[in-house]
C-alpha cells in the first residue's frame, strides 16, 4: 500500500508539473518576455498582427542557426506580409545579442529562463526547448502548429501558411 502511495504520489507530481494541450484554434496563451535589449514584449502588445512565435533550443548552434538565417533571408517576405516574428529560447539576453548580431537577425529573440513561457505554449524540456513553431492570427487565435519543423525551409511553409489562411 505504501509503494501504490508513494508512486501516484510521484505520478501526480510528474503530471502536475506538465504544461497544457494548446491546439490549433485556441487562443494563443499570453505572454509577456524580454528580448536581447531588455524590452519587455506582451503578446497582448500585438493583437491585430500576425505573429509567428518560434521556439529554438538554442543560440548558435547548428539547427538553430540554420532556421534563424532561414527566417532572416525571407524576412523582406514577412515584413511585407506584416507578419512578427520572435524566436524564444531559454538562453539569456546577453547570448541573444550576441547570435542576432553575429548572424544580422531582424527580429526579436525573447529569454524565457524561468521556461514559463514554453510550458504554457508545450514546447518545454529539461534542458532546452522543443523546436516548435506556433502560428498567431489578428484575433490571437492559434492558427497552425509546428511541431515538427524542417530548419532548412521553415521560413516558406510559415510564408504559406498565412498566404493560405489570408
Amino acid at each position: 500500500m505504501l509503494k501504490f502511495f508513494t508512486l501516484s504520489v510521484i505520478m501526480l507530481g510528474f503530471l502536475w508539473g506538465k504544461s497544457m494541450p494548446i491546439s490549433v484554434g485556441d487562443p494563443a496563451p499570453e505572454f509577456s518576455l524580454s528580448d536581447e535589449n531588455g524590452q519587455i514584449h506582451a503578446l497582448s502588445q500585438y493583437r491585430g498582427q500576425k505573429i509567428v512565435v518560434y521556439f529554438y533550443p538554442k543560440d548558435d548552434t547548428p539547427g538553430c542557426t540554420k532556421e534563424a538565417c532561414g527566417i532572416r533571408d525571407e524576412f523582406s517576405s514577412f515584413v511585407d506580409n506584416q507578419i512578427v516574428v520572435f524566436g524564444v529560447s531559454y538562453d539569456n539576453a546577453s547570448s541573444h545579442r550576441k547570435f542576432k548580431k553575429k548572424f544580422d537577425l531582424p527580429f526579436h529573440l525573447l529569454s524565457d529562463e524561468d521556461k514559463s513561457v514554453s510550458k504554457l505554449y508545450g514546447a518545454d524540456g529539461m534542458f532546452f526547448p522543443s523546436r516548435k513553431t506556433y502560428l498567431i492570427d489578428e484575433d490571437g487565435k492559434l492558427l497552425k502548429i509546428y511541431d515538427k519543423v524542417n530548419v532548412l525551409n521553415h521560413a516558406e511553409d510559415i510564408l504559406r501558411t498565412f498566404a493560405k489562411n489570408d
